[in-house]
């Protein structure tokens, strides 16, 4: 099929629109939650399925199909993913029941493998000067999809009907099937060998069985035989895999470029941003939402709530181009830690400034542009310290990290406002006291991020060309140490 020759803009386009589809997608069914056990006829905890079904199956495609698209075809890979989610909407749409919507809710977890894909893509494809733009616009889509799905969810919903929900992600998904053959070349870049089939076993068993009580843990008891047996079951596997991965001469995730000074500290940064970005649209919901009498919330409907939680995506929105040029200019590190800064101060300001709904607007638009600024940074570090042939590969990793901050979260936060309290007319609510702690959690992952960020060390070359390592002495023997036990 010949390809048609596009300029660099649309092609980023087109792969950015892509992957707000994706982050769209995945909040697609939450104003819908209430309704749905109605609707569907089954119990509100059979309900929350169809949330926790794409959270795993997004979490365990995104490594696997990151590492297909770098073997065989980032392209080829970028349009199944795009297939499953787009015919996992047919499924829920045209089903009408629960078992096809959660077939369906499952299938459109694949296309959060579409992000980092299409960041490797961009590496290919793009020129460099454009390089960071494209980056940098991709991978805040993520919280730019999240912020901008609940109030277009609930607008569809109440307009349309839910089945309106599934049937635009699926016309919109056919599209795009249409039009990324004819204007996105395929990449050359390959990563030769056999497809590590037990290591995607295990991986999806240690993947599952660790975010699957994270999600539940709160409705099993986190002290429940499922929860512990999970987790046991996820450790035992984690301790078999590792070492069969470093054993493998082509693995399902090369822990020896994972394990790499950038990449390692990169993906360590990332996992408590993507927990202080999740923990942000938590607490804004709730400060909204909840009624006056708990001391703190501004008992705004959902709808008026949805809105007021906008401009926090178009500032991620606004942002992207902004952090695109930090980035050329400063570099990942720099842009990084520079996020982590902005959210983390933002937390602080938060604990003591809730009292106005302009309050809670500028919080949220606060932590949205430092997590813009973050998010542009993380990718640009990962495949600075990545073999082009793995790039798919070692975005996929950075992007499940995230959502393993993000899902440890909203476990934590959860957790938080189920034990600190308040009752007003017969119902509980998150306290005042849950708002301030949570706002400290905050504060607190933010540090840490920032922490790990800070010794992320620079790359250098020695005169042979390889890499050496730079930063104080006690950071120089800390990565020597992991580097021998992962490097041959």
């Amino acid at each position: 099929m010949a390809v048609l020759r596009v300029p660099s803009w649309a092609t980023m386009g087109i792969l950015t629109f892509c992957g707000m589809i994706v982050s769209l997608q995945q909040t697609l069914v939450i104003p819908l939650l209430p309704d749905l056990p109605e609707i569907l006829d089954v119990s509100a905890d059979d309900a929350s399925w169809l949330v926790t079904a794409t959270l795993l199956t997004g979490a365990v495609a995104t490594p696997i199909v990151s590492r297909m698209a770098d073997m065989y075809g980032k392209r080829r890979m970028l349009l199944v993913s795009l297939g499953v989610m787009t015919v996992g909407s047919l499924i829920a749409a045209l089903g009408g029941n629960f078992p096809a919507m959660l077939v369906g809710r499952a299938m459109q977890g694949f296309g959060a493998s579409l992000i980092p894909v299409g960041m490797s893509i961009m590496r290919d494809q793009l020129p460099r000067e454009k390089l960071a733009g494209g980056i940098a616009l991709m991978s805040a889509t993520l919280g730019i999809g999240g912020a901008l799905g609940l109030p277009l969810s609930g607008v569809l919903y109440g307009a349309f009907g839910w089945t309106s929900l599934f049937w635009a992600t699926a016309l919109v998904g056919t599209v795009f099937l249409i039009a990324i053959p004819l204007t996105l070349d395929e990449s050359t870049e390959r990563s030769p060998g056999r497809f590590d089939v037990v290591g995607a076993l295990l991986l999806t068993i240690v993947l599952v069985g660790l975010l699957l009580p994270l999600s539940k843990g709160a409705t099993w008891g986190w002290t429940s035989g499922e929860v512990i047996g999970l987790t046991v079951l996820s450790l035992v596997c984690l301790a078999i895999w590792v070492p069969l991965q470093l054993r493998m001469r082509e693995p399902m995730v090369n822990l020896r470029t994972a394990f790499r000074r950038p990449v390692l500290f990169t993906n360590i940064s990332s996992y408590f941003v993507g927990f202080a970005m999740f923990l942000n649209s938590l607490v804004t919901t709730q400060e909204l939402q909840v009624p006056a009498d708990t001391g703190y919330g501004m008992a705004l409907p959902v709808a008026v709530a949805g809105l007021a939680m906008v401009p926090g995506g178009l500032m991620m929105l606004v942002f992207s181009p902004i952090s695109a040029r930090m980035l050329n200019r400063w570099g990942g590190k720099t842009v990084l830690l520079t996020g982590g800064v902005v959210m983390g101060v933002t937390y602080l300001w938060r604990m003591f400034n809730n009292d106005a709904v302009w309050e809670i607007m500028m919080g949220n638009m606060l932590v949205s542009v430092g997590s813009a600024i973050a998010f542009a940074a993380m990718p640009a570090l990962v495949m600075a310290s990545s073999p082009r042939n793995e790039t798919a590969s070692a975005n996929g990793v950075n992007a499940l990290v995230r959502s393993m901050g993000t899902s440890s979260g909203s476990a934590v936060v959860a957790l938080v406002f189920a034990s600190l309290t308040v009752t007003v007319n017969g119902a509980v609510f998150p306290s005042a006291q849950a708002m301030f702690t949570a706002n400290g959690l905050g504060l607190a992952v933010c540090v840490a991020s920032v922490l790990f960020g800070a010794i992320i060390p620079a790359r250098e070359r020695d005169e042979k060309g390889d890499d050496v390592i730079t930063g104080p002495a006690p950071v120089r023997e800390v990565v020597k140490e992991v580097q021998e036990k992962v490097e041959p």
